[in-house]
Order: C-alpha cells, then sequence, then structure tokens
C-alpha cells in the first residue's frame, strides 16, 4: 500500500488535525469509524482499514465534490467493462495525466489534477487505445 502522508496542519485555514472518529462528521461511524479531521474548517480525510494511514489528502468540500464526480466518470469504465480491470484503468489514466501509476489516486490529487483528469474523463473514449503500462 502506498502512503501519503499524515496531516498536521490543514492546508486551508492552517487549523490542527487531530485523528478522531468520523462519527463526528457523519454522525455515527462508518467502515473502520476513524479520519483524520481539521479542527477549524470542513476538511478531513478517512484512513485505510486497520491502520492510520490517510486514503490521501485532507479534502474541503469542493475537493470531496471534485473527487466525487471524478470516481463517477471513472468508475463505471473498469466496473462495466469485463476487459478492463480497475488497476488496468488507472494505469491507463496515469499515461494519459503523465504521472506514475503509484501516484494515480483521486484521493491524492489536488484540485488542479482533479479538474485535468476531469476534463480527460468526459471524453467518452479516454482509455480506448491507451496502455496501462508505464512507457
Amino acid at each position: 500500500m502506498d502512503k501519503y502522508p499524515i496531516p498536521i496542519i490543514c492546508p486551508y485555514c492552517n487549523g490542527k488535525v487531530i485523528y478522531t472518529s468520523n462519527a463526528t462528521i457523519y454522525g455515527r461511524e462508518y467502515g473502520n469509524g476513524r479520519c483524520y479531521r481539521c479542527m477549524k474548517c470542513d476538511a478531513y480525510v478517512g484512513v485505510h482499514n486497520r491502520t492510520n494511514i490517510p486514503l490521501g489528502r485532507l479534502a474541503n468540500r469542493e475537493l470531496r465534490e471534485l473527487k466525487k464526480e471524478c470516481h463517477a466518470l471513472f468508475d463505471p469504465v473498469w466496473k462495466q467493462n469485463k476487459n478492463i480491470k480497475r488497476e488496468h484503468a488507472y494505469g491507463r489514466l496515469a499515461n494519459v495525466l503523465n504521472i506514475p501509476i503509484n501516484e494515480c489516486h483521486f484521493g491524492w490529487f489536488d484540485k488542479e489534477m482533479l479538474l485535468k483528469a476531469k476534463e480527460i474523463l468526459t471524453k467518452p473514449d479516454w482509455y480506448k487505445g491507451v496502455s496501462w503500462r508505464r512507457r
């Protein structure tokens, strides 16, 4: 599992980030029940199961919405296509974005990269004719 750095200071408001129950966000615990959350604003990120490793970067509402939009465009490519495995779809996207495959995670992307990915993903056949292996 690739690791994203544990957040300590919020990049949006410079507030203190704490490791806490995600019930503070959702009203009850979901998944593994843990997250990193800014004490001053609405930024947070979940963690991988049975670890304290963040799923990606701390995200405010705008970034969370962009990630959802990208997943809504991306996920059908591998979920509805028996010929494309999930990791191959990520490999293809990484090659189109010209980034290392191990850094191709929507949770790791900043706003600029999410907007770039969204622009690519809105093209219906963005993945066709693209290798999933690193060039």
